[in-house]
């Protein structure tokens, strides 16, 4: 089975460290089938690092990662307007790549982990050159539609469009049916975990080599620093009496738009001395932080099945996080506390219940990423065999 993977959520050179799930994801996939990828980069995103210095794209556009062929064509679209017709945009933008694909590499399937602008165009490209195609849909590109209508019409018609859709919790798998998707299109596969590098291990030794005093506690978050993701209730549940009496301090390992208000809200809240902005780290710098954490802490509007979560249980690191999307399937993957959503006084009580919990051993952690694979494989074997038994 001969697979063209494509999705604008991969790393490039300019965002190495971006959506790391799928790089493992394709790489696990190449290494059992022959994977060609389709990567393209939002022209914006390049004109930002191309001013700050970074290199140009080799001649082609087309670059090795993992053992894969990966093409990164330019996206072109205009800013924040029009969201509407970002899947022509989009489909404008990757149509001479996708068709040089096809032409050379001979796919037997597109795949595609995003529902829009991605999927949208994969379904149209696909259809042209008779190929079937199968989405993966992680959260917030099917659950954030009421805040974005322009998309709304354009994703409904993806996701029922697709030959087969994978949802990554059963709360996905029910809003696609609501969608009008049949149920003999989804497929509910949780996500895993590279289990070698996400493991338990000595929190002592990872504490001291990152700095944090013996005394004191350590609270974490990873993430984007997006609106979603609600990191001002997390800073407005440290200033919550309750834990003011600890000694805690807060990394928020990640990045995004929202860096600086959420350093000026620390600051009004009197916490700015307790919270520590690391920036973004390579997925292999993880392990160490959630092994040296007390607690981790995920206050999100809104969830797909999280992999810092998945991430936090392996390492053995207890969690609490908002009661929203799949986060209720993996609550007992690891030892964790679930909250309602925007609620920084309850955040703040399971927070300091975690912190004064005494520790009854270490639930059996997620699924190993290769075992989740294997499952996206069948899946796309089976949708390719529907497919060519159809004769379309």
């Amino acid at each position: 089975m001969r697979i063209l993977a494509m999705t604008n959520l991969y790393p490039n050179p300019y965002q190495p460290h971006r959506a790391t799930f799928n790089r493992h994801q394709f790489r696990i996939l190449g290494g059992r089938h022959p994977v060609q990828v389709i990567a393209p980069i939002a022209w914006t995103d390049e004109f930002t690092a191309r001013r700050g210095g970074g290199e140009p794209l080799p001649a082609g556009r087309r670059v090795a990662r993992d053992g894969l062929t990966v093409d990164h064509p330019r996206y072109l679209f205009p800013p924040k307007i029009a969201r509407g017709w970002y899947g022509r945009f989009y489909l404008a933008s990757v149509a001479r790549t996708f068709r040089r694909a096809v032409r050379e590499f001979g796919p037997d399937l597109v795949f595609t982990p995003w529902a829009y602008p991605d999927g949208w165009a994969a379904v149209r490209l696909g259809r042209s050159a008779h190929l079937p195609v199968v989405l993966q849909v992680h959260g917030s590109d099917v659950l954030l539609l009421d805040q974005a209508p322009a998309r709304r019409r354009r994703t409904e018609e993806a996701v029922r469009a697709a030959d087969g859709v994978v949802a990554v919790s059963h709360d996905l798998a029910g809003h696609l049916a609501r969608m009008g998707v049949g149920p003999t299109k989804v497929r509910v596969i949780h996500d895993g975990v590279d289990r070698a590098l996400f493991a338990p291990g000595d929190r002592a030794a990872e504490r001291a080599a990152l700095g944090v005093p013996a005394a004191e506690r350590m609270l974490l978050f990873v993430g984007n620093l997006l609106p979603v993701k609600a990191l001002d209730v997390l800073l407005r549940a440290c200033a919550e009496p309750l834990l003011k009496g600890t000694p805690f301090r807060l990394a928020v390992v990640g990045q995004g738009p929202l860096r600086p208000a959420l350093e000026q809200l620390a600051g009004r809240l009197g916490v700015a001395d307790r919270v520590r902005f690391v920036g973004p780290l390579a997925q292999t710098e993880l392990p160490r932080w959630y092994r040296a954490a007390d607690v981790f802490v995920l206050p999100s509007h809104s969830e797909g099945v999280p992999n810092v979560l998945l991430e936090a249980s392996a390492c053995g690191t207890p969690w609490v996080a908002s009661r929203v999307g799949g986060v209720p399937e993996i609550a007992g993957l690891g030892r964790s506390r679930l909250v309602p959503p925007n609620a920084p006084v309850e955040l703040a009580a399971a927070i300091h219940e975690t912190l004064t919990a005494e520790d009854r051993g270490h639930p059996s952690g997620p699924k190993p990423r290769e075992e989740a694979v294997s499952e996206l494989i069948e899946f796309l074997e089976s949708v390719l065999s529907r497919h060519r038994r159809s004769g379309i």
